[in-house]
């Protein structure tokens, strides 16, 4: 008996002592020296630490902040909740006209004519359903209610850089074609300034001051600077040069009012007469009947999305949305303080839990690997949506952000997990299935210095050493 429980020692000491090795390797290593690490790896099972390094300490999460958003929407949500949008008319209908307005209602759908899921085609539905009501005119105005959302747009922590990007596009109570347009340039020689050839779709308000230089270069190297609900657009940077079309993507600076003009555009083009100009001027004093509802894709699959693809826009809306558990209007400060109360009263310890918003744009985020950790255990061992949780995250060389990552090694395959990079940020979190054994890991990387690549590799080697 003495024999066996000596060798159990050793062998534990053994896979001890291995483990700490590699986390030194890996905090020694020429890139991450300076760097600031959060990192833990605990046995789902048995909630030993296999592996850590500053658990508790905060660090930028960058995309991985997802992880909180989406985990927390499904907990309150539940994976089956939809979006609707609803349309409404005021005022009576006789012979043909409607002598009254036509509404958006919004939910904060991010789907509404989405590149990504949903229907492409709704204005049609829409028209047609105003056609079923045997309106010809209208002698008042398409109004876009986006009431149940604030104004804010954009997280007030989101840099000056960012903001005018398609990756930065604002969350709003009504929001169209995932807030995005792109603009198509042409450019002539080196250190020439590019042409506007035309924007789709088409944004005829927009204002561009183009200081875009063409370059030798291959990559789009273009930022758009604007805020929310400004037409005024400057885009720096450069593209390559001697391009026919180079294509650029913006956000759209009022999706409520875009929305309305381009459903006011086409009931025109159908044949219906509109008096009045679409506007996102709303009132609760008239009474109005919904005669037609947009429902969105349900929330599993906008989870899906989100953690494969790294979609900011799906994110920030589902992060308003759940202010609305204690308000009648979203805004960032009770979507904060719905999310760190929900996992508080779950027993996380949220003094790791930064955020300023819900896609981890924001630099002000600070995230601990040990709450990270916390929240994947809850999600796989207790919440009663965690098939649906897991099943949202990509697959190491597989799919989504993470299809390069491990790519023809033992773990292909066998990592699930959020990947999150913004500038001098990188970072993993998620499972591992290794030797019939689970594992939940978070990896936090700051301020590291040399190339991302080389970091990734580190990350890659650490993971494969979980569990030796």
């Amino acid at each position: 008996m003495k024999k066996i429980l000596l060798s159990i020692f050793i062998a534990l000491s053994y896979s001890i002592g291995f483990a700490q090795n590699a986390v030194d390797d890996f905090v020694n290593a020429p890139n991450m020296k300076r760097a600031n690490i959060s990192l833990l790896v605990k046995d789902i099972k048995t909630g030993e630490i296999v592996m850590q390094h500053r658990a508790d300490k905060v660090t930028i999460p960058a995309s991985t902040t997802k992880l909180v958003t989406t985990a927390t929407a499904l907990e309150l949500l539940g994976p089956d909740f939809s979006f609707e949008t609803k349309l409404q008319y005021d005022g009576t209908i006789k012979d043909g006209v409607l002598n009254g307005n036509i509404y958006i209602l919004g939910s904060g759908d991010p789907t509404l004519g989405s590149a990504f899921m949903g229907d492409s085609l709704f204005l049609d539905k829409w028209v047609a359903a105003v056609k079923q009501l045997d309106i010809n005119k209208i002698n008042g105005a398409i109004i876009g209610d986006a009431r149940l959302f604030n104004t804010e747009g954009v997280a007030p922590r989101w840099s000056w850089e960012d903001m005018g990007n398609y990756y930065a596009a604002g969350a709003y109570g009504i929001s169209i074609y995932d807030n995005t347009y792109k603009l198509f340039l042409s450019s002539g020689a080196v250190g020439s300034t590019p042409e506007i050839i035309r924007t789709e779709p088409n944004m005829p308000d927009l204002k561009f001051k183009l200081y875009l230089k063409a370059a030798e270069t291959n990559e789009d190297s273009a930022y758009f600077y604007g805020a929310p609900f400004s037409n005024d657009r400057s885009i720096y940077g450069t593209i390559p040069a001697n391009k026919k079309e180079f294509v650029i993507k913006g956000d759209i600076p009022n999706p409520p009012l875009y929305a309305a003009q381009t459903f006011s555009k086409k009931l025109k083009e159908s044949g219906i007469q509109i008096a009045g100009n679409a506007s996102t001027i709303a009132s609760d004093s008239l009474s109005k009947t919904v005669f037609f509802t947009e429902v969105s894709p349900p929330l599993k699959e906008i989870i899906t999305n989100i953690n494969n693809i790294s979609n900011n826009h799906y994110a920030e809306h589902l992060f308003r949305c759940l202010s609305l558990q204690k308000a009648t209007q979203a805004s960032i400060n009770n979507s904060v303080s719905v999310t760190k109360d929900f996992w508080k009263n779950k027993g996380l310890d949220v003094s790791g839990l930064i955020i300023n918003d819900g896609c981890g744009l924001s630099p002000s985020d600070a995230i601990s690997a040990s709450f990270f950790v916390d929240l994947l255990l809850y999600e796989k061992t207790k919440s009663t949506n965690s098939a649906d949780f897991i099943s949202s995250l990509p697959i190491a060389g597989q799919s989504g952000t993470i299809k390069k990552l491990l790519k023809g090694t033992e773990l292909e395959g066998k990592v699930q997990a959020k990947s999150g990079s913004i500038f001098g940020v990188q970072c993993f979190t998620g499972y591992i299935t290794k030797n019939e054994k689970q594992y939940a890991f978070a990896i936090l990387v700051n301020n590291y210095s040399g190339v991302r690549k080389k970091v990734v590799e580190e990350i890659e080697k650490l993971l494969l050493s979980v569990g030796k």
